[in-house]
């Protein structure tokens, strides 16, 4: 597999000039028929080569075929994700729109004045001011408001002389405190049946939001309901005075935002979904012209795509639609509706290129199948012929053969955008294909028989030489992932080092496949960026509970990084300390605020649910795939060093990360002030957990966090913590 590309004489072409005809010389002074004889054993090294070449490409071409097809599932899922997530937030824009309107009535100066009149009256309309002009009045205000929301009645063909009521399938009305209607549009559906449980339901002095339902006329409609409060008094149940509630058809209004911006996407279908007991209801009508609210399957149908994007949203599968057809499959969850959110494109149009490509490489083998079954034929013909003559006309035929066979393995190694190349262990080219000439700059005849060395330079190569010594070795593949300094920037490129036994025309060694990954890295970068800034809005969010512990989790995270690193742990042990310290106090949620800023000290039974709370932390973001052990590190935090802790575990059977957030925790609570007492200076709360050592906390994470605080800016860091000039964890200092 080495030399000039087609040159005759040259090796990649199967034997040298001078081997044809010393192999006719012998056919021609040996006729003996025998396989040993000088003149046919040719023939026979040509066939096992011949068949080792084949195999090798073989080999090659199912790599590139399952490798291409992995490129493009990926590529798939991305873009996936991001068209589905997009409709998403389309449709939660266009909810919070609906509620916005009913709370902005609900918010009207005259529909509060008007029903807390109702209210103090006992709800007896005769006692209210000029109850005829205010109920006039708020009709108007509501028939305005629905024409230009969206909330009044569809238009409609031309009145025919009939004497046929039109349906009433939307409106907005105003309701007392018990929930009776007082003003409302003239389309407004009676507050009967499926309307009317949904309202006596909802809760007192909250929104709501009843899902898609089929309309008096059939067509998908839903409803939206705010609370009114009294003018004064503030909002809070006790302070109600009644409800507007709206119902409105969706089909023209909802069902378009499915659609992606620009031009459609062939094969591919958006659809809503929802779970309704063991079956998946399609809420939005189907590409096969079904209308919305018109099927439902079970979820338990073989590989349904709607079911798995609702048991897993997030995920990304091939399976298949609701005809049964394949498809490559996303979804998301809809916030605040029981919906979710289906993205699938039809397998054979996502994947027609790579499987045209892999069709196009198996006719490419099966003809190189047939080829070589004549060419082991004709061997077989020419060495039991007794004809010298006719054997070294079919050795010929044969060699020309084998240079097709060698042309055509290199149309496959260059027909991928790989570099893939052959090195001996003298570190020399043996084989490049068309994207290693394109890197290295050098055509194939004048990279064959260099080094690595003098076509990369010692620098470059030194990557591949070691790994490919250690394949040798090892005799096993070995793998490995680079970043690579280029005059655009950085790379990543991801090698395969393959050992090679020796062939007939082959010294031993190694083949190289590098591929850029470069795209793949940075998006999974990206992803890491959006996590990290997701659970610092999660912190904040819970800090600003309790204004004694305000970003808490910053400083916590801070001296959890900051310890770990001091400890010279892996990279991932040091981002998974980060973030469980960025999260410790996301279980307080369920604190109420007022016991986390009680001016004294708390009881024994107020300490215990805030433990309790601490630990239900780990349980509330179990679902939640982080890329270290941040949810084990949650859990066991609490844990002791001598074993008193709730779980048990004592010493080195408690993570190390658990062990670091539990000190950086302990420091940070006690050098803060707390309603009921001020915070201690660091000494003080270093000589506490020093106190603690062998007890509570590791000898050895003590002894990193006091290192990093007296002989590595610590100090100065806290100080710049506790001053409301924190800076992001990780971030150094000033």
């Amino acid at each position: 597999m080495v030399g000039s590309r087609g040159h005759a004489g040259h090796p990649r072409c199967g034997m040298h000039a001078d081997d044809r005809e010393q192999g006719l010389r012998t056919s021609e002074i040996s006729l003996s028929p025998s396989w040993h004889a000088p003149g046919k054993r040719p023939f026979i090294l040509a066939g096992a080569l011949l068949a080792l070449l084949l195999a090798l490409a073989v080999t090659l071409a199912w790599r590139v075929i399952a490798e291409e097809r992995a490129r493009d599932l990926e590529a798939w899922q991305i873009r996936l994700g991001i068209l589905a997530e997009g409709r998403v937030a389309a449709i939660r824009d266009w909810l919070d729109r609906q509620s916005a309107e009913l709370a902005g009535l609900a918010e009207n100066t005259s529909v509060q004045l008007y029903l807390s009149e109702l209210a103090a009256a006992g709800g007896d309309a005769a006692q209210v001011t000029d109850a005829a002009a205010q109920e006039s009045y708020l009709r108007n205000l509501l028939i305005v408001t629905a024409e230009r929301s969206g909330f009044g009645a569809p238009a409609r063909a031309p009145a025919v002389a009939a004497n046929i009521q039109p349906l009433a399938v939307a409106g907005l009305a105003v309701l007392d405190a018990d929930r009776r209607p007082r003003v409302a549009t003239p389309a407004m559906p009676p507050l009967d049946g499926r309307l009317a449980s949904w309202i006596q339901s909802a809760a007192p002095g909250k929104p709501a939001l009843l899902d898609i339902f089929p309309g008096a006329d059939g067509a998908p409609a839903m409803g939206f309901l705010a609370p009114v409060f009294a003018v004064e008094g503030g909002a809070g149940a006790s302070r109600q005075v009644g409800y507007v509630v709206g119902v409105r058809p969706v089909a023209a209004a909802l069902f378009p935002l499915l659609r992606t911006p620009g031009p459609p996407e062939a094969g591919a279908a958006t659809l809503l979904v929802r779970p309704e007991g063991a079956a998946i209801a399609f809420l939005s009508p189907l590409a096969d012209g079904t209308p919305a609210l018109q099927r439902r399957l079970a979820k338990d149908t073989p590989d349904l795509a709607a079911a798995f994007a609702v048991a897993e949203p997030g995920g990304f599968a091939e399976k298949r639609d609701a005809e049964g057809a394949p498809v490559l499959v996303t979804g998301r969850a809809v916030p605040g509706t029981p919906w979710t959110l289906v993205y699938e494109v039809r397998q054979d149009v996502a994947l027609a290129e790579s499987d045209r490509r892999a069709t196009r490489l198996v006719s490419a083998f099966a003809l190189a199948l047939i080829i070589v079954a004549g060419g082991l034929a004709a061997v077989w013909y020419q060495a039991s012929s007794h004809r010298a003559r006719a054997a070294a006309g079919a050795f010929a035929a044969m060699a020309k053969r084998f240079e097709q066979q060698s042309e055509l393995l290199r149309l496959v190694t260059d027909s991928q955008p790989n570099a893939v190349f052959i090195a001996d262990e003298l570190g020399r080219y043996r084989f490049a294909n068309l994207e290693t000439e394109r890197r290295t700059g050098l055509a194939e005849p004048d990279l064959i028989g260099k080094t690595l060395d003098a076509v990369l330079g010692p620098a470059a190569a030194a990557r591949y030489l070691e790994r490919n010594a250690e394949a040798l070795g090892t005799g096993r593949r070995i793998n490995a992932l680079d970043r690579i300094e280029e005059a655009d920037g950085v790379s990543i490129r991801q090698t395969a080092h393959v050992p090679l036994a020796a062939g007939l025309d082959r010294p031993r060694g190694v083949l190289v496949i590098e591929e850029d990954v470069t795209a793949l890295f940075r998006e999974r970068e990206r992803r890491e960026r959006v996590l990290k800034q997701l659970v610092r809005a999660m912190s904040a969010a819970i800090d600003r509970r309790d204004r004694f512990a305000a970003d808490q989790s910053v400083r916590v995270a801070a001296i959890a990084r900051a310890t770990a690193e001091e400890m010279a742990l892996d990279p991932a042990l040091v981002e998974a300390a980060e973030t469980a310290g960025m999260l410790v106090n996301f279980g307080k949620i369920l604190v109420p605020p007022e016991l986390l800023t009680k001016a004294e000290r708390l009881k024994e039974d107020e300490i215990r649910l805030i433990r309790s709370a601490i630990e239900a932390t780990a349980d509330f973001l179990a679902g939640i795939e982080f890329d270290g052990p941040v949810i084990e590190t949650l859990r066991l935090m609490q844990e002791h060093w001598d074993g008193s802790g709730p779980h048990g575990l004592a010493g080195e059977a408690i993570p190390v990360t658990a062990r670091i957030v539990a000190a950086a925790n302990a420091f940070v609570a006690i050098a803060s002030p707390r309603a009921w007492r001020p915070g201690s200076d660091l000494d003080g709360a270093l000589t506490q957990l020093l106190g603690e050592i062998g007890t509570r906390f590791d000898r050895r994470v003590v002894a990193a966090l006091v290192s990093y605080l007296d002989n590595h800016g610590g100090r100065a860091r806290w100080a710049a913590l506790t001053e409301g000039r924190a800076r992001a964890p990780g971030a150094p200092a000033a």
